[in-house]
């Protein structure tokens, strides 16, 4: 196990880059020796909670900045590598379904797919971004044997563990339901990622550490950590129009995520730590937008606290 010091009297065994949690690019770098990068792709997925009005807060199907879905999947993925390979070359490659919800059809249609990528050079695995209450039989099978060939990641959106948060931004599953896919997923061994927001409307700062804490029970493998951010055109925009609810600061927002860091195992892969929203198509917070500012916010809070992840973890 690598173990570095990152300050004269803290040791976190899951770092390389003076940071105090457990970064991505860690975890790559201790699996395979090397930079990896994601590099996402779009098949045309729709999702099962369209039918039912949607997240409130979703403009339509997850897309990528760089993502081709116009392209067949291999021309789609050597288009966008070669954009991602600008920023690191001699890198080894994952392919990521991130748009829409990627087990919601059909598994044969889906197997011929990703067959195509596995055989290109360098890559090294495949990550899938879905909904906990598409994982059918026939899936888990599927994907049980994928991840007998690859390093397989399934990312699932949960977003809060408190129902009544759920049942308001209609996001058409309850905690119950990403209990039991979890479940599913690592009794085959699959490597599981969890989404949770922050800053939904109602939420308290407990409830935001709640939703950290029984991840971690759960037993994820990583978690991406988004900020609650309010596009046009969506009915959290309309929302916001009429009650002007509370929507966090940078401040806020970096206090409750160090505070969540300290409730995640040690080997919790934190994947995503803030947005990334499009500021032609973004209401507010307007700070979410420099990105890099905000990361850099949690790693002075953590220094400053001299704390870092799973400090509050109890056997």
């Amino acid at each position: 196990m690598i173990q570095y010091e990152i300050s004269g009297d803290i040791m976190f065994k899951n770092t390389i880059d003076n940071k105090r949690y457990y970064t991505l690019n860690c975890f790559f770098r201790k699996k395979f020796g090397s930079k990896v990068f994601k590099v996402p792709l779009d098949i045309g997925s729709n999702c099962p909670n369209f039918n039912s009005g949607g997240c409130i807060y979703c403009s339509g199907r997850s897309v990528s900045n760089i993502s081709d879905g116009s392209l067949d999947i291999v021309s789609q993925f050597n288009k966008a590598k070669v954009i991602m390979e600008r920023k690191w070359p001699n890198s080894l490659y994952i392919a990521y379904f991130q748009s829409g919800t990627n087990t919601y059809g059909s598994v044969s249609n889906f197997k011929s797919i990703v067959d195509k990528l596995l055989v290109i050079n360098k890559v090294v695995g495949v990550s899938i971004a879905t909904r906990p209450d598409t994982l059918s039989d026939e899936w888990l099978d599927y994907l049980s044997e994928l991840n007998k060939h690859t390093f397989l990641t399934i990312e699932l959106g949960l977003q809060s563990s408190n129902d009544e948060t759920l049942k308001f931004i209609n996001r058409g599953h309850d905690v119950k339901c990403f209990t039991e896919a979890v479940k599913n997923l690592r009794e085959r061994g699959i490597f599981t990622v969890a989404h949770i927001i922050n800053g939904l409307p109602n939420e308290t700062k407990e409830d935001m550490i709640n939703t950290v804490k029984y991840l971690n029970q759960l037993g994820i493998d990583g978690i991406k950590i988004h900020m609650l951010y309010i596009p046009k055109n969506t009915k959290l925009a309309s929302i916001y129009e009429k009650e002007k609810f509370h929507v966090l600061s940078r401040d806020e927002y970096v206090d409750i995520v160090c505070e969540q860091l300290r409730y995640l195992n040690e080997d919790v892969i934190i994947e995503r730590i803030t947005g990334d929203p499009i500021e032609s198509e973004l209401i507010a917070p307007t700070w979410l937008v420099k990105k890099f500012c905000v990361l850099n916010e949690i790693d002075k809070e953590m220094v400053k606290r001299n704390i870092y992840q799973s400090d509050l973890v109890r056997d």
